[in-house]
């Protein structure tokens, strides 16, 4: 199972004269992505940024020296690109000499990847995001009916594909994917030398899910300068574990100015870290699990479906509050959200008269789909 409308978008794309970048976390898909868009050619050369003799061919890269390892083959993937030193470089030696050549480079690392090749790429790449799987995908493989009565589980699980098709194992291997992927290979890409203040500082982050953060309270609970803390951040950003939501402010003299609230990619990841798994009836933080699930799992739909919007959260000084917006050609779309259905909200006056032309949605687990699907 995999994201098909971005295999449809990556599969247009191809010959099209640039390269194609896919971000995104370990264990998500990214070789099966690969694996659908060449099936049916036997002219794919795959190489991987983490093997030895890989490394080694790309210290020395030149057009003359990769054509014979490329013999008749016409596309060339690049596993775990961001592996290799000066990619960038050596991603734009391949396009500008081999025309004839599809290169498609993969990352779990944006941070380092993208870096490596913004500039050398400009006007050369097309970049694309996979995630775990979503609300959607489920959606399409076995009905909306059967996924909104797995609502309950996913906001405690999540939607890794090892958890997602493992049944009844899912404790395990969570602690076990948080483990390798979150405590190891982050530690090693960034040589970060303070894994425990990391620990810490991921702990935090999960039980502020929802709220405001603050850079200073942040480094005060982890023992970490405010700086360190804003690099950590963005390291776990790049590395697809977090994502921050700014707050909007545009005409009212006191909402929130300058603000942020950090969210998950998956509830599994921030439930791991935490070390509960307790369901959903006895959990005290139920709407901050709604509140992520349903922050994640719409970041991958603007995301897959190539929409141009701006996310915000909207806060005023005086703790007026709406839990999201956003905006799509000069308008405003503004939700909350709570897991009960019953339960009564009205959105701020001030805000309505302020920005009247905006519209207006409380989402719910009964309505769920209205925000998550087309």
């Amino acid at each position: 199972m995999i994201q098909r409308s971005l295999q449809k978008t990556i599969a247009s794309r191809l010959f099209d004269g640039k390269a194609i970048l896919i971000f995104g976390p370990r264990q998500v898909g990214k070789t099966t992505l690969l694996k659908l868009l060449t099936q049916g050619n036997d002219k794919v050369l795959w190489l991987n940024g983490d093997e030895p003799d890989v490394k080694e061919l790309f210290a020395h890269l030149t057009s003359t020296r990769l054509k014979p390892y490329l013999g008749k083959a016409n596309l060339l993937i690049v596993d775990e690109a961001q592996r290799i030193a000066d990619i960038g470089l050596k991603l734009k030696i391949i396009i500008d000499a081999l025309e004839d050549v599809q290169l498609i480079a993969t990352g779990s690392s944006s941070f380092e990847l993208a870096n490596k090749v913004n500039e050398p790429l400009t006007g050369r790449k097309f970049e694309y995001k996979l995630l775990p799987f979503s609300f959607g995908e489920m959606v399409n493989e076995q009905g909306l009916l059967k996924e909104k009565r797995m609502l309950a589980h996913r906001m405690i699980y999540g939607y890794y594909p090892e958890i997602v098709n493992h049944p009844g194992d899912e404790k395990e291997r969570l602690q076990l994917l948080t483990e390798s992927y979150l405590y190891k290979d982050i530690l090693v890409w960034e040589q970060i030398h303070k894994p425990d203040k990391l620990t810490k500082l991921l702990q935090a982050l999960a039980y502020q899910v929802g709220a405001q953060v603050s850079y200073n309270e942040l480094g005060l609970i982890c023992g970490l300068d405010a700086k360190t803390v804003e690099k950590y951040i963005l390291v776990l950003e790049q590395a697809f574990i977090i994502f921050r939501l700014k707050s909007f402010k545009r005409n009212l003299r006191n909402e929130l100015k300058i603000s942020k609230k950090i969210y998950f990619y998956d509830n599994g990841i921030r439930n791991a870290i935490i070390a509960n798994f307790d369901q959903i009836e006895t959990r005290k933080d139920i709407g901050a699990l709604w509140e992520n699930f349903l922050m994640a799992e719409r970041q991958k739909y603007i995301s897959y479906h190539m929409l141009w919007v701006k996310p915000w959260f909207w806060k005023t000084k005086d703790q007026q509050e709406i839990d999201y917006l956003e905006e799509a050609d000069g308008k405003l779309a503004a939700y909350e959200f709570k897991w009960n259905p019953k339960a009564k909200y009205k959105f701020p006056r001030s805000f309505k008269e302020t920005y009247v032309d905006s519209s207006y949605k409380l989402i719910h687990k009964d309505n769920v789909e209205d925000f998550l699907l087309d």
